[in-house]
């Protein structure tokens, strides 16, 4: 998963951030709000942990921004010494799916990380989807397209889903190997071209199919949802 954290405490933005890392999880650190949503207009996480009292932006006014304002927002969770009722109240009805008082121990933290993870997968993923002439089995990893089953690799599975899972999105490089090949890939950059172009192939992704990768300049890629007799949208 890739992680978020802003906290304007340097010593405990550190310390949580290296025991994050340390799950094989990637860890994205920031100091004030303001640079945190800075980052979230164009790049993508699971979970975010958010203090209440930053510079520039709150942690509530975060949470209000970004669970109304992109188009998938992440689990957000509250990590503030405000414990007073009134607040945790205000933290979940901005849109936070947990609120953690500090100071907490590490591995209650990372278990609370866990679990908003898992809550926003259980509430947003039956097992089977389908998009246009494509059905995909998150359980098998295996999507058919008008019926019949696609030869695809594990990964290249994996990228496809990410990608329909993602429509009109477009997803950094970084995110993309985090996802697929993990937050710290021992891959070559080419590595994700190459995948990219055999999903295109092999799914036959083409705008009379409905669907198209496009290559996002200088930051990934993107699949687009290709409304007939009009642009992609």
């Amino acid at each position: 998963m890739r992680i978020a954290i802003a906290d304007d405490d340097p010593e405990l933005l550190e310390q949580l951030g290296n025991a994050i890392d340390g799950t094989n999880h990637h860890c994205e650190r920031f100091r004030s709000g303001t640079e945190l949503g800075t980052f979230l207009k164009r790049e993508t996480c699971d979970v975010v942990l958010v203090d209440w009292n930053m510079p520039g932006r709150t942690g509530l006014e975060l949470v209000k921004w970004a669970t109304t304002s992109l188009q998938k927002p992440p689990a957000f969770i509250m990590l503030t010494s405000r414990s007073d009722k009134s607040d945790v109240v205000l933290g979940l009805e901005a849109g936070a799916i947990d609120y953690v008082v500090k100071p907490e121990s590490e591995e209650v933290i990372l278990a609370r990380i866990e679990a908003a993870a898992r809550r926003m997968k259980d509430t947003t993923s039956d097992r089977f989807a389908k998009f246009g002439e494509y059905e995909i089995d998150r359980v098998t990893r295996q999507i058919s397209r008008e019926g019949e089953a696609l030869n695809l690799t594990n990964k290249e599975a994996e990228l496809a889903i990410l990608f329909f899972e993602n429509l009109n999105r477009p997803l950094s490089r970084a995110y993309i190997f985090g996802e697929v090949w993990g937050s710290v890939p021992q891959v070559e950059s080419r590595t994700l071209d190459l995948h990219v172009s055999r999903i295109r192939s092999k799914l036959e992704l083409r705008p009379k199919h409905g669907f198209a990768i496009q290559t996002v300049f200088g930051f990934g890629y993107r699949m687009d949802k290709i409304v007939e007799n009009s642009e992609a949208v």
